[in-house]
């Protein structure tokens, strides 16, 4: 297994990517990929350049498919789209390791979480044409099915952790019908509904198949190729010319009730801590505050500001 991994590595590697718009190589066949040891010898020349990263980050959990697909969104994430690239593989060194624990702990693959990269960019504020919205980009009939709520002060589909549970139950339901990874990718896309009709038509259930044919929406047949560029950037994000990332603080926290009325910019400057960062952890209340008829809620404070904060809603409570 971990051999056949080594090789989707090599492929991605050692393959030329084309210039957007031109031209792209075929994948090589598996037996045309380089041999384990030149492999291994790939993989210790990537660890070498960046003592820090840790091997099992160079493993996939998830099929690695290189084509002409791939390869022009590699290309792309590259050139034009450099900029925002390199940002949002920033924000993975903060969010990343918590949504994969979340995979890990729930059995599913941790490379799943590379969909956050494509659907948000690890953004809690995003929000499509669809309106979909957060981090995962759920739509709000969606949302309610799994567990989120929505009012006119909380949305948590922004939740970071409400939203990465609800989207593991999401994607256990999907791999339960579909069976393949990149159709439950197509399916999170798409809705699932509109998968399970293509399916039935054109009678297969693999989705290069399916893309092929012209089966799924554009952009459906772009979203398992932008995921694919990502984790294999991500993975290796040297070897693609992303180098010198700055990383930022691990995404942790602690959890404390407070009542209504209160309001994170008065928080956020009695603790020390900026307005946004404040406001990052708690991105599900919409408004910044707990309105007043709201009896209590739990918020998230960065590490150690519990006891300060707890101190402070008791000196507001006794005002």
């Amino acid at each position: 297994m971990f051999l056949k991994r080594l090789v989707g590595l090599g492929l991605a590697l050692s393959l030329a990517t084309p210039a957007l718009g031109a031209p792209s190589p075929k994948a090589a066949p598996l037996s045309a990929s380089p041999d384990a040891k030149e492999l291994r010898a790939r993989l210790k020349e990537l660890t070498q350049k960046n003592p820090k990263k840790e091997s099992d980050l160079l493993v996939f959990d998830l099929p690695v498919t290189y084509n002409k697909k791939v390869s022009k969104w590699i290309n792309y994430f590259q050139t034009r789209g450099q900029t925002w690239f390199r940002e949002w593989l920033e924000r993975s060194t903060r969010y990343m390791p918590f949504i994969q624990k979340e995979l890990k702990e729930a059995g599913l693959p941790t490379d799943l979480a590379y969909m956050v990269m494509i659907e948000s960019g690890f953004s809690f504020q995003a929000t499509s044409i669809a309106s979909a919205v957060g981090p995962w980009q759920f739509i709000e009939p969606t949302g309610v099915r799994y567990g989120l709520t929505r009012s006119w002060w909380l949305d948590e589909r922004r939740d970071l952790m409400k939203s990465t549970r609800a989207a593991i139950r999401y994607l256990k339901d999907l791999h339960k019908e579909f069976g393949s990874w990149y159709l439950v990718a197509a399916s999170y896309n798409m809705g699932e509904n509109g998968l399970r009709g293509r399916i039935k038509k054109y009678k297969t259930k693999d989705y290069w198949q399916l893309v092929r044919a012209g089966a799924l929406p554009a952009e459906t047949q772009e979203y398992v190729p932008k995921i694919l560029a990502a984790m294999l950037i991500s993975k290796a994000p040297n070897m693609y010319g992303f180098r010198d990332l700055e990383r930022r603080d691990s995404y942790e926290y602690e959890i404390i009730s407070v009542p209504g009325g209160t309001d994170l910019n008065d928080l956020a400057d009695h603790i020390g801590v900026t307005r946004k960062a404040l406001k990052d952890l708690n991105a599900e209340l919409v408004l910044g505050y707990i309105p007043r008829q709201v009896e209590k809620h739990m918020i998230r404070l960065p590490r150690g500001a519990g006891t300060v904060v707890a101190s402070y809603v008791q000196n507001q409570r006794d005002k």
